[in-house]
């Protein structure tokens, strides 16, 4: 090889160079981009040759990041949600510790003045107050069951677009091979930053097949991108209850199957489906066992006085009747209702129920406890301070969802309207205040669960959430740590140096210039060579 051509081979590879340093710097603020290297090696005849244009991607390390992210993402979707219920519940002046402890005071007054109409009027416009306020918190939580909802649909379309995006970018990664032998850097770099942006979203696992292709997969394993077709997602509302929305995938025989919320752990939509089944959830039903606790012992005592007109008392709050569903998949017409029988067994927790075709599976949501019951004489069912009457015959394997006390607080109102119906006597005598000290004494009475009064149980609920928000921190700052080592290692290894670019830059700049006046000095010889020759 003349000294020319090897003067050429180092223009080339100085160019090379120069083109890969130029890509860094100015792809330098790019999301995604991965830093280039050009590889250089001897020719096999004399000079240099570009052995190849690498991008520095560590995909352990990716991989690691990816999860943490994901794992951030979860945490910060949670936080998000659960914050706004912690403030609402935290706020003294807006809580409903304050308005019981009125409410139960102005009983404490009808007691000292049972016929005063300015004691009576009290009672009702504190007892109104707080039925407001509970009301109004039902609303709220439910509110929040629908941003949640919102928030899983809006989180399918995400993923659905991502996995439209990877399935393209394998197709157009192939197609980049089979044109020029190997792949394009650029398109290598959108497809990790488009499934380090899904891992944000879900917990995604990437295999790369050969080829290269990525083939993605979440929750049990269900193939959500396989080469160049994308498999969709939907959201859907549950079959085990038509106001929750929850994720599905039709199958090769168009079977539209669920997936179970716990498989969900990371992601904003794993911290979505977290936070509702651990917060949300769980506060829903705190404050309806509240609501119906309070009634039915308040309405209980409240039956046992005598109202001015000489009348026994009658029921002084309504709440929220308990609800069932039948799962959209069962193969019977069969229905459940409902029904409160024991405040002490009460819980605040919902229930699934199974037919095996002989006895039933009874499940508590809120802690995953099982027990197999069998029907009662009756027919009925009675587990956990409810009883359960079955509506024709169900078939075996059929299942049920049991909300005792989910919206309870919902409809907690006020039945008496006129202050003489308030049954604050046990006998006919206008100064008798019996009833009216036995309903203040609830106030300190262990009627919720059998274990807390109603300030009681009010506490437990701010303090759960509170408890819960402080967990959700600790773990949100130690991972935010750990996500950010994570970074400043992927950054080390693929990220871009404007310094050492720049150094760079000259240096091949220098090289180019080097070679072409390698080339020179060979046309000058050559030239030489030819006068001599003349």
């Amino acid at each position: 090889m003349s000294i020319m051509n090897i003067g050429i081979t180092g223009l080339n590879a100085a160019q090379t160079s120069l083109f890969a340093t130029s890509n860094n710097i100015a792809n330098v603020y790019t999301p995604g981009f991965n830093r280039e290297v050009v590889v250089l090696g001897e020719s096999k005849t004399s000079g240099v040759e570009v052995g190849a244009v690498n991008r520095q991607f560590d995909r352990f390390v990716a991989e690691r990041l990816n999860s943490a992210n994901g794992n951030l993402a979860s945490l910060q979707a949670y936080k998000t949600q659960a914050n706004q219920i912690d403030n609402l519940l935290a706020d003294a002046d807006a809580g409903l510790a304050p308005l019981m402890q009125k409410f139960f005071g102005s009983l404490g007054d009808l007691a000292g003045a049972p016929a005063e109409p300015a004691a009576r009027e009290g009672v009702l416009g504190n007892a109104s107050s707080m039925a407001a306020q509970m009301r109004s918190f039902d609303n709220y939580l439910h509110e929040l069951q629908r941003t949640v909802n919102g928030g899983v649909r809006q989180e399918v379309a995400q993923i659905n677009q991502l996995a439209g995006q990877i399935a393209n970018l394998n197709k157009e990664i192939s197609l980049s091979v089979a044109a020029t032998g190997q792949p394009s850097n650029s398109l290598l770099n959108q497809r990790d930053q488009v499934v380090a942006e899904l891992s944000s979203r879900v917990d995604a696992r990437v295999t790369v097949q050969d080829g290269g292709a990525y083939n993605v997969s979440i929750g049990n394993g269900q193939p959500l991108v396989s080469g160049d077709q994308a498999f969709t997602l939907e959201a859907v509302a549950s079959a085990a209850d038509p106001e929750r929305i929850v994720v599905a995938y039709r199958d090769s025989s168009n079977n539209l199957l669920e997936y179970r919320e716990n498989q969900f752990r990371s992601g904003a939509l794993g911290g979505l489906m977290s936070f509702r089944s651990e917060n949300l959830d769980k506060i829903q039903g705190q404050l309806g066992q509240l609501a119906i606790t309070m009634a039915q012992s308040f309405n209980e005592q409240h039956r046992e006085g005598i109202t001015l007109a000489g009348e026994a008392g009658g029921d002084f709050f309504s709440f929220g009747a308990p609800s069932s569903f039948s799962n959209a998949n069962n193969n019977s017409n069969a229905s459940m209702d409902v029904s409160i029988t024991d405040l002490n067994e009460l819980s605040s927790s919902s229930w699934d129920l199974t037919f095996n075709g002989t006895d039933w599976l009874v499940t508590q949501r809120e802690t995953g406890q099982r027990q197999t019951i069998a029907p009662d004489g009756d027919g009925n069912l009675n587990f956990g301070g409810v009883q359960v009457a079955i509506n024709g015959t169900p078939e075996a394997g059929d299942r049920f969802r049991v909300n005792p006390v989910q919206r309870a607080a919902r409809d907690f109102n006020v039945l008496i309207t006129d202050i003489s119906d308030i049954a604050a006597a046990a006998s006919n005598d206008s100064g008798d205040n019996r009833n009216a000290l036995a309903l203040q004494n609830l106030q300190s009475a262990r009627v919720v669960g059998g274990n807390a009064s109603f300030s009681q149980a009010y506490g437990a609920i701010v303090s759960d959430s509170g408890n819960r928000n402080a967990v959700v921190n600790a773990n949100m700052s130690a991972q935010q740590g750990l996500t950010a080592q994570l970074k400043a290692l992927q950054q080390s290894e693929s990220g871009v140096n404007l310094d050492e670019e720049a150094a760079n830059l000259v240096r091949y700049q220098q090289y180019y210039q080097a070679n072409a006046k390698v080339i020179e000095a060979g046309m000058t010889v050559l030239e030489t060579i030819l006068s001599i020759a003349r």
